[in-house]
């Protein structure tokens, strides 16, 4: 493998960060609702945020599978939108310093890149990386925004109950850093919000308010979502006004209901955090909706960040 190191820049004027977190929020891969990309967005536009890190995107992006935008005005070429992947710094609502990866999943070299982040958190004393991701389930809005979560260790997810044994979905950059951090005995974990399939391709502001609150969870961060709790009430209204304009939206929402408080009642759940409906999906039902989710999400020409 080529030299991982040569593979970013890291500023050298950094202050002493403690042992800080690492939140991974690249785009890419699944995200329904948009709830990862509105998480993102959240913290860089609520927080203050500097970059102290850059990965060479030319040996990671392939231009034209994922053809970045240029804009034409009148005789010239005005702008183009550079694809960028960064690593910033940002301090919580505590002034506590985190770390929050951006940009667009590399097309290539993925272990090598994996192998790259993983030594700019060594050499940062990062104590803990959490991935944010969400995925389109069979579950419905009116109940509380479900999470599944995985780590390198389950004492880093306590409280959080399993729902599948096993599965095979298709692979990410995120899900790959955290278990080669797992092999090297590094903490590492990830949340992946559970977003109604039928409104899967809108923004879902519920799912992305959860992701934070579990990260504030898990890591002690204060991070801020109030916002995103004030936009998810406003889309939760436009959902029920548009459920109840046809029958048939309304029995598929009330089955979904039905399904879910059953299942939960089976579990004995009193806190429906990680409960999910029943039936649960096969492992073969959710690889291949994920795999039409996701080719969804990449067709060609689709810009990065979207």
């Amino acid at each position: 493998m080529l030299d991982p190191h040569e593979l970013y820049e890291l500023t050298d004027d950094l202050p002493d960060l403690g042992q800080p977190v690492l939140i991974q929020a690249l785009t890419g891969f699944v995200d329904a609702g948009n709830a990862s990309r509105l998480a993102r967005e959240q913290l860089l536009t609520s927080l203050d945020a500097r970059t102290i890190a850059t990965f060479d995107v030319d040996q990671l992006f392939d231009y034209r599978s994922r053809r970045p935008v240029m804009t034409f005005v009148e005789d010239h070429w005005e702008d183009y939108d550079a694809p960028e992947l960064a690593l910033h710094l940002l301090h919580d609502d505590d002034e506590t310093p985190f770390l929050l990866l951006t940009g667009p999943e590399p097309d290539l070299q993925w272990e090598r890149f994996v192998a790259a982040v993983s030594a700019v958190a060594a050499r940062l004393d990062v104590r803990l990386t959490v991935g944010l991701n969400s995925i389109p389930m069979a579950v419905p809005h009116t109940r509380p925004t479900g999470v599944t979560a995985h780590a390198t260790r389950r004492e880093l997810i306590s409280g959080y109950e399993p729902w599948l044994q096993r599965v095979q979905v298709p692979g990410s950059v995120g899900h790959l850093l955290e278990y080669r951090l797992g092999q090297a005995g590094r903490d590492a974990l990830g949340f992946s919000a559970h977003v109604p399939h039928y409104v899967a391709q809108t923004e879902y502001p519920a799912a992305a308010e959860v992701l934070l609150s579990s990260v504030s969870r898990s890591t002690g961060l204060l991070l801020p979502n109030d916002s995103l709790r004030s936009a998810a009430e406003v889309v939760r209204v436009e959902i029920d006004r548009q459920v109840a304009q046809t029958d048939e939206a309304a029995a598929l929402v009330t089955a979904l209901e039905e399904q879910y408080d059953a299942f939960a009642r089976g579990r004995g759940e009193k806190n429906l955090l990680a409960a999910e409906t029943g039936p649960l999906p096969t492992a073969d039902e959710l690889g291949a909706e994920l795999e039409r989710f996701l080719a969804e999400q990449t067709r060609p020409g689709d810009t990065p960040g979207t």
